[in-house]
């Protein structure tokens, strides 16, 4: 199903395509977003009154955080009760004209209101539904609550992440949300794929997705290094045992920069850049396991190098040689890059985020392809800005059951 959303003004590649985002904090939001970047209309139900509560986070001023009008993006947000059967007739009613749902309740919520994929399905046999949680639709931890950090947990990642001597340390973002989001952006569109070349339907077009198991995928070979070597990772900070040189390294003004030279090629140039030709030269640096066993000792000679001159000379000496290596970037470094700026990864929107209109830089799109400039269309939008519009327009509802809603506490 392709809906007739104006795609003569919109040539992006999932314009035409409706999104039904029925999703809280990151991971359903995130996949919407994806969606809503590249073309698609997504419909963002939320609690009245409350709303998403990413609204709320780490905010310091203002009623709606930075990072829902980040994720919230290109979506049009509406409050609905959904435990209402006014709110789950609105879902019916949207469901027959949409392609794609995606929801991050714990498995059996849907069901519980009667907007199971079954009942969906049946409304709209066309219907991807992608179901993401912390365990998964099966299972015998499915009921679990499951958020990102338990997911990181779970999955391993947080026991290799961090100091040697110091508790389980984390990414600063929400990494299991945000791969589940993508694996479940990922799964939506093959089996959409799927449909449009004449595959065959299943009975229900459904993306289970764990957060755990997204995090697992991410983690390589863990596993199989212990069947096979007796090998269980451990924490080791920024470094990585056995992969040498690769690290970040302190520079002459104490900022810092992190340097790859763990291939031979790579190696041999590092060490001609640095002066250490004895080293360039020495074939039993030629491999992982050679150059792993005297990983103290090369990271020792890398660092007197960094440590000679500011981090400026020594990004210039690393790329002059060809050497992967980039400056440890703290946001306002980010914000002002014209790297950033020349490929659109930092664009400037108005925004109110207390009484008057603020200059506010946001990340941009991705990944670029041809026939998208990467704009971003809005920003995440003020709760219910669209609930009048999408109910009418999409729900079929009269102007009594809107005001219905809206004496429920809905907003305009």
């Amino acid at each position: 199903m392709v809906n007739e959303l104006n795609i003569g003004e919109n040539n992006l590649p999932l314009a035409g395509i409706r999104v039904l985002e029925l999703g809280n904090f990151v991971a359903a939001p995130f996949a919407a977003r994806i969606f809503g970047d590249f073309g698609a209309e997504v419909i963002k139900i939320e609690r009245p009154g409350i709303g998403d509560e990413l609204r709320d986070w780490r905010k310091s001023r203002g009623k709606t955080s930075m990072l829902f009008r980040t994720i919230g993006r290109n979506k049009k947000s509406v409050e609905l009760d959904l435990r209402t059967e006014l709110g789950a007739q609105a879902i019916r009613n949207i469901i027959q004209s949409t392609d794609v749902l995606i929801e991050n309740f714990r498995p059996g919520t849907l069901e519980k209101w009667g907007l199971g994929p079954q009942d969906l399905t049946a409304l709209n046999p066309e219907l991807v539904i992608v179901r993401i949680s912390g365990y998964g639709q099966s299972g015998p931890y499915k009921d679990r609550a499951g958020f990102g950090s338990s997911a990181e947990s779970f999955a391993g990642l947080r026991y290799v992440t961090g100091e040697p001597d110091r508790p389980a340390g984390r990414a600063a973002a929400s990494m299991g949300d945000t791969v589940a989001g993508l694996y479940g952006v990922i799964g939506a569109l093959m089996l959409m794929f799927n449909k449009a070349r004449g595959g065959k339907n299943q009975e229900q077009n459904v993306v289970d997705i764990a957060l755990y198991e997204g995090v697992f995928s991410l983690l390589e070979s863990l596993v199989p290094d212990y069947d096979a070597y007796g090998l269980v990772r451990k924490r080791t900070g920024g470094r990585l045992p056995g992969v040498v040189p690769t690290g970040s390294y302190i520079c002459q003004d104490d900022l810092e920069v992190v340097i790859g030279g763990n291939s031979n090629s790579v190696f041999t140039r590092l060490m001609s850049a640095i002066g250490r030709e004895d080293l360039a030269g020495d074939e039993s640096l030629l491999t992982t396991s050679g150059r792993g066993a005297r990983e103290e000792e090369l990271n020792g000679v890398i660092e007197s190098f960094t440590r000679s001159m500011p981090l400026v000379q020594v990004l210039d000496a690393l790329d002059a040689a060809g050497v992967p290596a980039a400056p440890v970037y703290d946001a306002p470094s980010i914000a002002q890059d014209e790297h950033y700026i020349a490929r659109g990864m930092i664009q400037t929107h108005e925004v109110v985020v207390e009484n008057e209109p603020e200059l506010i830089r946001f990340p941009g799109v991705v990944p670029k392809i041809p026939g998208h400039q990467g704009e971003v269309k809005w920003i995440g939008p003020d709760l219910g800005a669209h609930t009048v519009e999408v109910l009418s327009n999409l729900a079929g509802f009269t102007g009594e059951q809107i005001d219905q809603l809206l004496t429920l506490g809905v907003k305009s």
